[in-house]
């Protein structure tokens, strides 16, 4: 596969409006998994209030969605 493609193929994203928030957030996140996760776990904690834990990190990779374009 081209890496164009590999590209493509591996671009994921967390969209905050798909998920129940106290401020109604519309913050959608999107590049290569370790960078959506690193991402999401600081916006998380800063604009959320969650807590640091391994757990959060764990629970943020299930609401990854592969994106297609």
């Amino acid at each position: 596969m081209p890496a164009a493609s590999q590209a493509r193929a591996s671009r994921k994203s967390i969209d905050c409006r798909l998920y129940p928030s106290d401020n109604g957030c519309s913050l959608k996140i999107s590049g290569t998994e370790a960078e959506v996760l690193d991402a999401a776990k600081a916006h998380a904690i800063a604009v959320h209030g969650h807590a640091d834990t391994p757990q959060l990190r764990d629970e943020l990779r299930m609401l990854l969605k592969t994106e297609v374009e």
